[in-house]
């Protein structure tokens, strides 16, 4: 656990039912990691299996995948201003190196999104709407059935731990972190562990989103996030047992911060990485 900015189960050591629900999940979401707030969860004697039970449905009829896919076409943030290929290049990037950063903002706007919407309305006070259950019809993609807008399993690289990565890397991952939060120490993300691989693209997204963080914009934009995907959420419908107790308190924190800051940067740098004549 010691690896993790928060208690976590790690996907090495769970066992079990936990091994179980994490297996299901990266199926589910057909990405080949298990995001921070399910493996934190596990922590949580009961939390895992009653927030899964309640949320797995919506994700396999689509109903998450198309509220996410509204939700993310409609999000509005600052643009940041994409990036030439010779930019990368001249950075030491390589064709390859851009496919692996490509992937893991892909996998990550597509899972940060789905789960923000899930865990706002699994914990929202307020019933579902009934009249939106026209959206639980099979989500379809170039005539297949998936859960949502991802239907081949993405394999990312290694979660680095932060110990392991050089100092002057740790330091920045950090650094970045900080960035659209409103909390002084806010739980780290596991994207930038990810992106830890390519130093020379994190830094790149220091000096664009740098400018952002002086201004206060990136902070609104995690704000604005947030009071979206609590729209977004309001017509999932998601019946759920009484949450055992402190899976609230646990899930709060990336609800209101951590998840909405990273989906409002992630979409900005994958919007950014994306070469113009692309």
């Amino acid at each position: 656990m010691a690896d993790d900015p928060i208690p976590a189960v790690t996907e090495a050591e769970a066992t079990g039912d936990i091994a179980a629900i994490f297996a299901d999940i990266r199926a589910v979401y057909r990405v080949g990691v298990v995001n921070l707030i399910w493996r934190h969860l596990a922590t949580i004697p009961d939390a895992l299996p009653w927030a899964w039970a309640a949320i797995r449905p919506v994700y396999v009829d689509g109903t998450i995948g198309r509220a996410a896919d509204a939700f993310r076409a409609t999000l509005r943030t600052p643009a940041l201003t994409p990036v030439p290929a010779e930019v990368f290049g001249a950075l030491g990037l390589s064709n390859h190196d851009l496919t692996g950063i490509r992937d893991v903002l892909a996998a990550y706007d597509y899972t940060n999104s789905m789960a923000l919407i899930s865990l706002t309305a699994l914990t929202a006070d307020a019933p579902a709407h009934p009249s939106w259950s026209g959206l639980t019809r099979p989500f379809q993609a170039n005539g297949k059935e998936m859960v949502g807008s991802s239907p081949t399993m993405t394999v990312l690289p290694a979660l680095t731990p932060i110990s392991a990565m050089p100092p002057p890397v740790a330091a920045l991952v950090t650094r970045l972190n900080r960035f659209g939060s409103s909390d002084p120490a806010p739980i780290l993300a596991s994207m930038y562990r990810h992106l830890s691989h390519w130093p020379p693209y994190l830094g790149l997204a220091w000096a664009a989103l740098a400018p952002l963080e002086a201004s206060g914009a990136l902070k609104q934009a995690t704000a604005d996030t947030a009071v979206q995907a609590r729209t977004a959420a309001s017509i999932v419908p998601m019946p759920a047992d009484p949450p055992p107790p402190h899976a609230r308190e646990a899930i709060a924190p990336f609800i209101g911060d951590v998840l909405p800051k990273m989906v409002a940067i992630c979409g900005m740098l994958r919007a950014m990485t994306t070469a113009p004549d692309a």
